[in-house]
């Protein structure tokens, strides 16, 4: 009986702890659903609070006999954190008052549990980072190269079937309508959804270090390869029928076929990595829960 009072207040005291750290940052969760909820490209920041609790739900055996300690470092990276959050958001600095919730929980793990709990519960905390949209002017400065470069190269691969296209800026020009490469089709929204997805690919693969790094790696030239596919495709389809049917249905739908295809991709890379170095595929999803 006394173990398991033991066990609860040990609950207990987790879940003051998390409720208190929660509440600090209650100012920042309206407008971070609302960007989940109304922006495509950051819609999969509603999953990644769950996924980062899988992953620690999966360590739970290790986490529980780890050995617990204090760490003033914990208390000194929470009071930095903190610090820099109220200024921050004084300040109106969205993209940084958000990433101290990660830094924050680092400090708080570190503080009360100590570092070996924090080595094992590293990656499902810095998990978190894909739940927290870039800044517009990061995006902005990034998107314009990669419109520029997936126009280019579009062209130059609907031109391969044939298909009179001039290419200007991220504009195509076709004999009968025109297609423009907006930023919302540079790639970026494939790049941090796949960036997400590959991560926890690798994160459950039983690869050696050397084909997860290469894995990682690849992510983003599978991203914008993928991307460029959408953009020959949907501009193909244009030529062919109609403007409506790149700016409609057909051009939404193929930004879910092509992230489908950019997963194909990533697994079978992965298959490829596995016979050069000899290794067979596994996933390992289960192996930690008892």
């Amino acid at each position: 009986m006394s173990t398991w009072k033991q066990s609860m207040g040990k609950y207990f005291k987790i879940a003051v702890i998390l409720s208190l750290w929660l509440a600090v940052f209650y100012p920042l969760y309206p407008e971070l659903m609302d960007t989940w909820l109304h922006r495509a490209d950051y819609s999969h920041g509603l999953l990644v609070p769950l996924v980062s609790l899988y992953f620690a739900w999966q360590k739970r055996d290790a986490v529980q006999a780890a050995e617990n300690s204090n760490s003033i470092w914990g208390l000194l990276i929470m009071t930095f954190s903190f610090c820099i959050y109220l200024l921050s958001l004084l300040g109106g600095i969205a993209f940084l008052s958000r990433l101290m919730i990660i830094a924050s929980l680092v400090g708080l793990i570190l503080f009360n549990w100590g570092p070996r709990v924090m080595r094992i519960l590293l990656f499902s905390v810095l998990f978190l980072i894909f739940m927290i949209p870039l800044p517009d002017s990061v995006i902005g400065l990034v998107a314009f190269p990669l419109q520029l470069f997936a126009t280019k190269v579009s062209g130059e691969i609907i031109q391969a079937f044939s298909i009179p296209v001039f290419c200007e800026g991220n504009m195509l020009y076709f004999v009968q309508t025109q297609l423009e490469v907006a930023e919302a089709c540079s790639g970026i929204r494939s790049i941090m959804a796949m960036a997400m997805l590959g991560m926890v690919f690798t994160y459950f693969s039983k690869n050696g270090w050397g084909q997860k790094i290469l894995l990682i790696l690849s992510i983003i030239p599978i991203a914008i390869a993928a991307n460029i596919i959408r953009i020959s495709g949907t501009g193909i389809l244009a030529h062919v029928w109609n403007e409506k049917i790149a700016q409609g249905f057909l051009h939404e739908f193929s930004g879910l076929a092509v992230f489908i295809f950019g997963l194909v991709f990533f697994f079978l890379e992965n298959c490829l990595l596995n016979k050069l170095f000899k290794t067979p595929f596994k996933l390992n999803l289960g192996s930690s829960i008892k």
